[in-house]
């Protein structure tokens, strides 16, 4: 299986989480974005340092904003020097099933990892439509 991450691409933070062995999804630490350069230099960073071969971004569908928002998340992929796999998936409501998530978890602790919980939730999406596919 390939090395798989996702990113849940914020004004703020950029969520992201891995996939290393199949079935088993972890959240990491959100990358703060300052600036778009130094945000896709950190994520390119993530990339290496885990040899990402495939790379899944979450796309927000419905809602007034998500064609303004999806022509921002592509801009800013093509700023990343990946050479692998990228795709993207419908990220429709992520974040308020990772909100949901987090809830009962840690309440005190609102730092990057709700950001990440909403990139869990689209790579498990990914894989999930993957097996439906796959019969």
């Amino acid at each position: 299986m390939k090395k798989t991450a996702s990113i849940d691409i914020g004004l703020k933070r950029i969520g992201v989480a891995l996939c290393l062995a199949e079935g088993i999804v972890s959240p990491q630490e959100a990358i703060l974005r300052k600036n778009r350069d130094q945000a896709a230099r950190d994520v390119d960073a993530f990339l290496n340092e885990w040899n990402i071969e495939l790379l899944v971004v979450g796309l927000p569908k419905g809602g007034s904003s998500s064609e303004e928002m999806e022509r921002r998340i592509k801009h800013f992929v093509s700023l990343l020097k990946f050479s692998g796999k990228v795709v993207y998936q419908d990220e429709y409501g992520s974040s308020n099933e990772a909100k949901e998530m987090m809830q009962g978890v840690v309440r005190q602790k609102r730092d990057g990892r709700i950001d990440s919980m909403a990139a869990k939730v689209i790579l498990e999406r990914y894989f999930d439509a993957l097996k439906a596919s796959h019969g």
